[in-house]
């Protein structure tokens, strides 16, 4: 079956990838010029389903609350004109309870610890080099009281499975001797040994060559334009090449899969929520970390690729504006020189923000609605990079009529 892809993020390359390994012919659709180049290029590079927790919990409606006084807080919510903000938003409030946030996070995770899997599988199978840091992910804490807090509140995960260690300061200092002068500012953490970095924007872009080793065809630079649909069928795709057919379609555009889904009478749930990052190169600096990290009391995530280190922070609710400005960096960046001081260039620190396609649930959909031979893949949110690889994987199942290894629970369009 000849089967058109739309999308070339990490999403929708780890479908084509998956979708080859069951014999379909694949073409897929790529507005920029280089697949892995929009939310995939700039984000934290984690694979960590030991922080599968989802963003809809009881402490959000208060947070974004005081967003609109207070400009330190790790969820923003920017009021605009847009009325798909406020009515995504009033679902995203309404998963804010305890037992939806247990529900929902419980969800995520199971889709993160196959996905794992599946990525393993994948490594397997292909050799690409993404800067993998195996070394597991480190989430630590500045006081006695939330290292106990976040000890609580990691149960669910590890009661769920999550392989975790608690560490004192001396244990996180062992294990991340780079800390070194952050010393009395962290009381402790905890460790993920199973969860690891690289580079996601790196991965997106060898594991396309790999599948154009397997015959695929790429649409670069690309625009789709408009989705056909004639009946209870998708009939083609017109772009800005001309029109592409196929015998099935996977709609997997990230923050742009709603517009499309919404032309086809689909309501779809997903909207962008903005991240900012920083990628700074380590130049001569002989003291960078060496393990992927949480600044739990801050919300900064930060990672090392090769002789980079990436940062960032940061959830706000603001459409599809992708604008930043220096000071919009100047928290992420004045944490990362506190723990770090002698870690990277500093000077050189590039700054980027992009959008995370969220559901209110914080977990992706799956499946068809109304049309026979449209598959949506999409809502990934800010483990987008983490959950792509199961999420191609149940997407080529669906397509093949196979029930997928997980339940499909709540992630079904």
């Amino acid at each position: 079956m000849r089967i058109l892809v739309l999308g070339g993020g990490v999403v929708g390359v780890t479908t084509a990838y998956q979708l080859l390994k069951d014999g379909h012919e694949v073409a897929l659709v790529e507005r920029n010029a280089a697949v892995g180049d929009e939310t995939s290029w700039g984000n934290a590079g984690m694979i960590a389903p030991g922080h599968s927790f989802v963003w809809s919990s009881p402490r959000a409606p208060m947070i974004l609350l005081k967003s609109l006084f207070l400009k330190d807080q790790a969820l923003r919510f920017r009021p605009s004109a847009d009325p798909r903000l406020w009515s995504w938003s009033l679902k995203f409030l309404a998963q804010c309870t305890a037992e939806r946030a247990r529900v929902n996070t419980l969800r995520k995770h199971r889709l993160c610890l196959y996905s794992q899997a599946v990525l393993h599988e994948t490594l397997a199978d292909a050799a690409i080099d993404y800067d993998r840091n195996t070394r597991g992910i480190l989430y630590f804490y500045r006081s006695e009281e939330r290292l106990a807090a976040g000890v609580e509140h990691m149960r669910i995960l590890s009661d769920d499975g999550q392989e975790t260690e608690v560490l004192d300061r001396d244990g996180v200092m062992k294990l991340e001797p780079s800390l070194a002068a952050a010393r009395e500012k962290i009381a402790g953490g905890i460790y993920c040994p199973t969860d690891e970095t690289g580079d996601c924007g790196k991965f997106t872009k060898a594991l396309a060559e790999v599948c154009r080793g397997m015959g695929a065809e790429f649409h670069l630079g690309t625009e789709i334009v408009r989705i056909d649909a004639d009946g209870d069928g998708i009939s083609g795709v017109e772009t800005s090449a001309g029109r592409l057919t196929a015998d099935a379609y996977v709609l997997a555009l990230g923050n742009h899969s709603p517009i499309h889904a919404r032309r086809l009478g689909i309501p779809l749930a997903v909207y962008p929520i903005k991240g900012y990052s920083l990628t700074i190169p380590v130049g001569n600096h002989g003291a960078g970390p060496t393990v992927g990290s949480v600044d739990e009391d801050n919300l900064v995530a930060i990672s090392r690729f090769g002789d980079r280190v990436r940062v960032t922070a940061t959830a706000e609710f603001a459409g599809y504006d992708t604008s930043h400005k220096p000071q919009d960096f100047s928290f992420m960046l004045g944490v990362i020189r506190e723990l770090y001081p002698d870690g990277a260039d500093y000077q050189r620190a590039e700054g980027w923000a992009g959008l995370r396609p969220m559901t209110p649930e914080g977990t992706p959909r799956f499946g068809r609605r109304k049309y026979r031979n449209l598959w949506i893949n999409g809502g990934h949110g800010h483990m987008g990079w983490t959950m792509s690889h199961a999420s191609a994987r149940i997407t080529a199942d669906l397509i093949a009529g196979r029930t997928p290894a997980i339940p499909l629970d709540g992630m079904t369009v």
